[in-house]
């Protein structure tokens, strides 16, 4: 709830004792205090936790691996919030090629790799019903040697929702880049909950990282709605 505030507040912002003060369009105003919310999810604090580490080996490298992760970096671009095409830091190509060589079991690495690239996932083939949802793909890469297969994908959504890719986390760990029927249901259903007739959608992204460089490939999006179960003798 907002509050205006007597003259006395005149110059007064910032928060104390459990309320702010500010003044927006010119209009002065005393609120309670907002502290955001503190709950986190078990991956996100695993996500947090591997983050926080390489942030840490960072600044234990030498002052050559430096400037190598740096030069590296001038090299590559990664994606402002709009969308648009930015430069990144040498600590940030870092934490970010890390990142998928430690998901996936590996040790985060020194000296910068030699970047290969990594070609995009092929279509898959996704069956979601009450009692079933398996993800497949319905071809292998080309060099499957030290790729990985990471499965992204939202809560269920209702109908009216059309695109809700921003909302996919990962579901389980990470799967051999392979041509295998995958069941996802437990670790989806353990991490969303069951899709049903009111959230019938799953929004999904799939992608190859590689477990060497750290490198990631483009990220495929499909999206699963749910369906009956065939009929007994079908």
């Amino acid at each position: 709830m907002k509050y205006v505030p007597s003259i006395a507040f005149d110059e007064m912002s910032g928060s104390a004792k459990g309320v702010t003060a500010a003044k927006v369009r010119g209009r002065k105003y005393i609120r309670n205090r907002g502290y955001g919310g503190a709950v986190r999810t078990a991956a996100q604090a695993a996500v947090k936790s591997v983050f926080k580490q390489l942030s840490q080996s960072w600044r234990n490298l030498t002052n050559a691996q430096i400037l190598a992760w740096n030069a590296l970096a001038q090299t590559q671009a990664g994606k402002s919030v709009l969308g648009t095409s930015s430069k990144i830091s040498g600590a940030n190509l870092y934490s970010r090629l890390n990142y998928w060589i430690v998901a996936c079991g590996g040790q985060a690495i020194s000296n910068p790799p030699v970047l290969q690239g990594v070609e995009a996932p092929v279509e898959a083939v996704i069956t979601l019903t009450p009692t079933k949802f398996t993800f497949e793909l319905e071809g292998e890469p080309a060099d499957a040697a030290n790729l990985k297969l990471v499965i992204q994908a939202s809560a269920p959504q209702s109908n009216g929702v059309t695109r809700a890719y921003s909302k996919a986390v990962q579901i389980g760990g990470v799967l051999e880049a392979a041509c295998e029927e995958y069941d996802i249901k437990k670790d989806y259903d353990e991490k969303h909950g069951t899709p049903n007739a009111s959230s019938p959608k799953v929004f999904i992204k799939y992608f190859f990282v590689n477990t060497v460089t750290g490198e990631k490939s483009g990220e495929m999006m499909t999206m699963a709605v749910l369906q009956e179960d065939p009929a007994a003798g079908e």
